[in-house]
């Protein structure tokens, strides 16, 4: 007889309940893209380029609101909205699904869709979404593997903590709180890095003409923060 090794229960859905009460009266298109932590101001998707018939990788994409908003003011030819959280996919799905095939929800680990499919994005992003949590050291390279030669990665990640404490000056997380699906607290895992911290790991990852801007919140307040917002392209 044979032994078997039991299959390991799959991790907790930490996202279960982000944006769900959104989700049952927010159901529209957003008109707009913003990169900003308060998604209130500043650039929009201007900066991901001319987007008619290419295809975009949202990584980390919730409830695909910033993916809705390109598939249809965009003209992209695909946009694959990609999260591992089967709560996020499944709000992606009910808000959207009308949205195919132009807006494609994907149910996956992003680092490893990315390794799976090489050479076959023309850009990707994340507002506040995988790169924020995933590692760096995995997630970018991963990135730039998927992108095609040339592509374009843009990333809107936190400039510092919520509680005012300065970015990580070296590759280390930070375990911040959240909620099983149940309601019992439980943390994951957050990178919080310094400017410098980011380029030298998105030039390690295989990424040239590097670009940084901080962009202040447009209103103070006590959850306001700096959005730090990176550009870089695949190495050709």
């Amino acid at each position: 007889m044979t032994a078997t090794t039991p299959a390991r229960p799959a991790p907790a859905d930490l996202w279960h309940h982000y944006g769900r009460n959104r989700a049952a009266t927010d159901r529209t298109v957003p008109s707009s893209f913003f990169w900003t932590w308060g998604q209130d101001t500043g650039p929009g998707a201007e900066l991901l380029g001319a987007l008619a018939g290419r295809h975009v990788a949202d990584l980390g994409s919730g409830a695909a609101r910033h993916a809705a908003h390109l598939a249809v003011q965009h003209n992209p030819a695909q946009v694959d909205a990609i999260d591992a959280s089967p709560a996020q996919h499944a709000i992606a799905l009910d808000l959207y699904s009308h949205l195919a095939p132009t807006l494609r929800p994907v149910h996956a680990d992003v680092t490893q869709h990315l390794i799976d499919h090489p050479d076959h994005y023309d850009a990707a992003y994340s507002v506040f979404g995988a790169v924020d949590f995933a590692d760096p050291r995995r997630l970018l390279p991963a990135t730039a593997t998927a992108l095609r030669p040339g592509g374009l990665f843009v990333v809107a990640t936190l400039g510092h903590y919520l509680t005012g404490a300065p970015a990580e000056p070296d590759v280390v997380h930070a375990d911040i709180p959240a909620k099983n699906p149940d309601g019992t607290a439980a943390t994951m895992r957050r990178w919080v890095l310094q400017e410098h911290v980011w380029t030298k790991l998105l030039d390690e990852a295989g990424f040239t003409g590097i670009t940084a801007d901080l962009l202040p919140p447009a209103t103070p307040g006590p959850r306001a923060a700096d959005t730090l917002l990176l550009r870089a392209c695949r190495q050709p």
